[in-house]
């Protein structure tokens, strides 16, 4: 049998292993820029064709994104979700709400079972967050809010693989919330649903599990009500790209 050269690949693979090892630990977090090729060249003391090939490994995974002329992103922390966010980017609006409360309805009820003093003091910062973001009328800092808000419901059930995938449907959440909030002929109390969400950490800090499921999964057929109301977006199967309007 003839033997054949295995290091360059091994170096390849351990150069791939360590940024993955970045991304995860978020030394490189979701949205920033990643060193330029000849500062990993040094800092990774290996050549230019083993970043580039590690580099272009981590693209072809969905990790991540180069951007012509700006260098390369950081588009997931891992590559399952790399791989749910591809699937998001093809899913309706009302879809990824549904999806959503399977998510949250056992985030909210898992974090009234296990939440901590400090995740309490998270979620009642997050709220009020929140509502300052809506009281300043700025749409995009609100959906922030709003996202983060359920992070810290997430972060508070203790189960890091339900917080990591609630993460990875950040883009799509984030599209349906937008719908959803961008609808002014909608009364406040449904764009905002601050009694909703004051609802969900109330039962939190009274460690009322089947409270925090029912608050969770009422705020959430709320606003799928909305979605199922309004016009049709991209349809199913239909991939959005980064050039359409988002709602």
């Amino acid at each position: 049998m003839p033997l054949r050269s295995t290091a360059r690949t091994s170096l390849v693979e351990l150069v791939i292993e360590q940024m993955e090892r970045l991304i995860a630990d978020g030394e490189w977090p979701v949205g920033a820029k990643i060193p330029a090729e000849p500062v990993l060249v040094e800092q990774l003391d290996v050549g230019r064709n083993t970043v580039r090939e590690a580099v272009r490994a981590l693209v072809h995974t969905g990790m991540l994104q180069p951007r012509q002329g700006d260098g390369t992103y950081v588009r997931a922390r891992s590559g399952f979700g790399a791989a749910v966010q591809r699937r998001l980017r093809r899913a309706a609006n009302l879809e990824a709400y549904e999806v959503r409360s399977c998510l949250e309805r056992d985030a909210a009820r898992h974090a009234a079972e296990r939440r901590s003093d400090e995740d309490l003091a998270a979620l009642r910062e997050a709220l009020a967050v929140r509502g300052r973001a809506w009281e300043a009328g700025d749409v995009t800092r609100f959906v922030e809010a709003d996202m983060r808000f359920h992070q810290a419901v997430a972060a508070a059930a203790h189960n890091t693989l339900l917080a990591e995938l609630y993460e990875q449907f950040s883009d799509a959440l984030r599209e349906a919330l937008q719908a959803v909030v961008g609808t002014p002929l909608l009364p406040d109390a449904v764009r905002h649903q601050r009694d909703a969400h004051t609802a969900i950490v109330d039962a939190i800090e009274a460690r009322d599990p089947d409270a925090a499921e029912r608050a969770a999964l009422a705020h959430l057929a709320e606003a799928a009500d909305v979605l199922r109301a309004a016009p049709a977006g991209p349809a199913d199967g239909e991939e959005r790209t980064s050039e359409e309007p988002r709602s």
